[in-house]
């Protein structure tokens, strides 16, 4: 029985289209490293982003391609990825190894921005890539109780800050430099002065994706952020109630107007579901979210559900994600953190094309 050939093996896969560029993995470049001994076909399929939604499909779908070649008895698919990162060229000292910075805003205080940015972090990094979280609400710094972990940050010889670690995430806050029941009395130019040192002074490393907990508001600090930080997106987060999406306007047309792409808007705790029907009964109204993205030309990414156990799982810190990995809240925070990654792939590939030789980073699944 006669080997296949390596063009076969392509032309049997091209019909696998991504389907958010529309086109055929083959023709991506995303198949490498064919290797054919015999009846044995083994290759890798390497994705723009470990978070891709549709990756074991993708896997699926090649396995069973190529398979079904005369003279296949095996066939190893090996997913990997080589995050794309965002071409930004002046990225500030600090900062030149990441490759994705993703703000998570939102209009006004009370909407659960910090959960969602907590469980959007720890979404990502359990996909795989390597991810750091940035609170940088500087006067109500949630992140340290949230994620349970407390304690000061070392200083290298350098004078740089390393970050903390906790749930696989590279961290940072004010908390861990304040106290937690320390209240930051600061004017303006020192808040801006602490931001630009968690972006400039802080020793990242290697990351996919930094995300950022934005003060809420559209205050000095937030556009002092988007002034300084190369931001490759940014979420809106809200809730279905009027006042909510009158300031989630305001904040998505902030990033407008600076010219930082909005993602989209994260609806959160959207509807609750009745554990005697488990009917879906929304409890602060519904539409608003979808009118707002229709009227700002961007799009719902996620509806989060109402759960209480959210918060107290915030409190004790151990987010959703980590205490209650199977819950509606967790499934839907994992289908928005794909919804991102793949938003932010497109936005890259969209973009001018920037050198990067420092980052060579592979996820095996």
């Amino acid at each position: 029985m006669s080997s296949v050939s390596e063009a076969e093996v392509l032309n049997a896969l091209r019909p696998i289209e991504d389907p958010d560029f529309k086109r055929s993995i083959v023709d991506l470049g995303f198949v490498k490293n064919i290797v054919i001994e015999g009846p044995r076909v083994a290759f890798s399929i390497e994705l723009t982003t470990p978070a891709c939604p549709v990756k074991a499909q993708f896997q699926e779908a090649a396995r069973a391609a190529v398979v079904a070649l005369d003279g296949v008895e095996r066939v190893e698919v090996t997913m990997t990825a080589n995050t794309r990162g965002t071409s930004h060229k002046d990225k500030p000292e600090g900062l030149e190894q990441v490759r994705n910075t993703v703000a998570v805003a939102s209009g006004k205080g009370g909407v659960g921005k910090s959960t969602i940015a907590v469980n959007l972090a720890l979404a990502l990094a359990e996909s795989g890539a390597r991810v750091g979280l940035l609170d940088c609400d500087i006067y109500g710094p949630s992140i340290p109780l949230m994620l349970g972990i407390s304690g000061r940050p070392q200083i290298t010889e350098e004078k740089k800050i390393l970050p903390l670690h906790s749930y696989g995430l590279e961290l940072m806050s004010i908390g861990f430099l304040a106290g937690e029941n320390t209240p930051v009395i600061w004017r303006g130019p020192m808040v801006h002065g602490i931001i630009r040192q968690f972006l400039g002074d802080v020793r990242w490393g290697e990351l996919d994706y930094l995300v950022l907990d934005l003060p809420p508001g559209t205050g000095d600090a937030v556009l002092t952020l988007t002034q300084s930080a190369p931001l490759a997106g940014a979420l809106i987060v809200t809730t279905p109630q009027e006042v909510s999406l009158i300031d989630a306007r305001k904040g998505l047309q902030m990033f407008q107007r600076v010219n930082v792409p909005v993602l989209g808007i994260v609806e959160n705790m959207s509807y609750f579901v009745c554990d005697g029907c488990d009917k879906r009964h929304a409890l602060f109204g519904e539409g608003g979210a979808e009118r707002a993205a229709q009227e700002l030309d961007t799009e719902v990414l996620a509806h989060i559900p109402f759960e209480a156990d959210v918060v107290a799982a915030g409190d004790a810190g151990k987010p959703t994600l980590i205490a209650q990995p199977d819950s509606l809240v967790a499934m839907a925070i994992r289908e928005l953190a794909g919804r991102v990654a793949r938003k932010l792939s497109l936005l890259n590939a969209e973009a001018p094309p920037v050198l990067d030789t420092n980052i060579q980073w592979v996820n095996t699944q």
